[in-house]
């Protein structure tokens, strides 16, 4: 299990918006670390409509910080039935080995 580290969540980030453009979902903008204080993830719009996706990586796993990433993805966009979604976006950012642990 590899540690998540700023390098580590920058690629993941491009990597996961290029799998969810190719999907035809929209990309929201990630950032790390979140506003509120003691969360892992947070999801806030923008006032153009854009939304932000936090994500605590001090402390975690590059699995779980991708989950999180993943799992804004899919909020942002609306897909409360994104199974379908998810372990396509995991396997492209982690690979195979890694997204089925996930």
């Amino acid at each position: 299990m590899l540690p998540a580290d700023p390098v580590r969540f920058a690629a993941a980030a491009r990597r996961l918006g290029q799998e969810a453009r190719r999907r035809g979902l929209a990309v929201p903008g990630f950032r790390s670390p979140p506003r509120l204080p003691g969360v892992d993830r947070s999801i806030r719009r923008r006032a153009d409509g854009v939304a932000v996706v936090a994500v605590r990586v001090h402390g975690r796993s590059l699995e779980a910080v991708v989950t999180d990433m993943v799992e804004g993805v899919l909020a942002a966009n609306g897909a409360v039935q994104g199974a379908e979604h998810r372990q396509a976006l995991l396997t492209a950012v982690l690979g195979e080995e890694e997204a089925s642990a996930a």
